[in-house]
């Protein structure tokens, strides 16, 4: 890319979740874009140095932080690790959900908590130990959010409650620190990491579109908020090929 394709070049930018799956994806497309990348992980140690090597690969800087965004001094350590080594944050990417599927009437306290903590407090926590760098920065927040937090899905009660607020809270942050930050929601459909899964095939019979969703189709939309206009905030983007219709 020439710098006048990179029009993230000189950014700083923090994904969470990002050691694999489609939070790789959206952290390779921001680097590609010219963003200097941290990642966070918890569990996949592996795979977030072989992504962050993948990262470096694009001509940016990169980190990989282990980082539990259900613990608050964890997600401290990480943002006062950037505020040191790169002097500030431009884009935050709330990346790391839990998902599950079980009936309703069946559904633990402990797994309503676990995926509440993860989906929606962990994005709250990040965000809030953010806010400091973003604000200096006038940067950016975007949230993960789901389908199925526009839309109930009788087997995954929890998580699609667990989105809705991630929704409203995205809504409440565009709210409350306009206009230094802006902060938006993109909501992923079905979405299938490149092999073709017959069981999810049904999912594409429904789609207008004809498919299910990519993890590209996810990374566009993020780049999209992350090099539009900052006067759009408080957005929610389905990025579903029309299957909530």
């Amino acid at each position: 890319m020439s710098p006048n394709e990179k029009p993230l070049l000189g950014k700083r930018a923090l994904v969470t979740g990002a050691a694999r799956r489609i939070g790789r994806e959206l952290a390779l497309s921001l680097a590609r874009a010219g963003a200097d990348i941290a990642i966070t992980y918890k569990e996949s140690s592996e795979q977030a140095h072989a992504t962050v090597q993948d990262l470096e690969a694009c001509g940016v800087r990169a980190l990989a932080l282990r980082c539990d965004v259900r613990v608050e001094d964890e997600v401290q350590q990480v943002v006062e690790h950037l505020r040191t080594a790169w002097g500030g944050l431009d884009l935050l990417v709330n990346n790391a959900g839990l998902f599950e599927t079980a009936p309703l009437e069946e559904i633990s306290v402990a797994q309503w908590d676990a995926i509440f903590e993860t989906n929606t407090r962990g994005p709250f926590l990040v965000a809030k130990a953010c806010h400091a760098l973003l604000k200096a920065s006038r940067g950016r927040i975007l949230n993960i959010g789901s389908l199925g937090g526009l839309h109930p899905w009788a087997t995954h009660g929890h998580y699609c409650t667990s989105k809705a607020g991630l929704h409203m809270l995205s809504q409440t942050m565009a709210k409350a620190w306009a206009p230094e930050i802006s902060v938006n929601c993109v909501a992923p459909g079905m979405i299938v990491n490149g092999e073709v899964d017959p069981t999810y095939e049904h999912f594409a019979l429904k789609t207008p579109m004809g498919r299910n969703g990519r993890a590209s189709d996810v990374a566009a939309a993020v780049l999209f908020f992350a090099t539009g206009p900052h006067f759009i905030t408080g957005q929610l983007l389905a990025v579903d090929g029309g299957l909530g219709l």
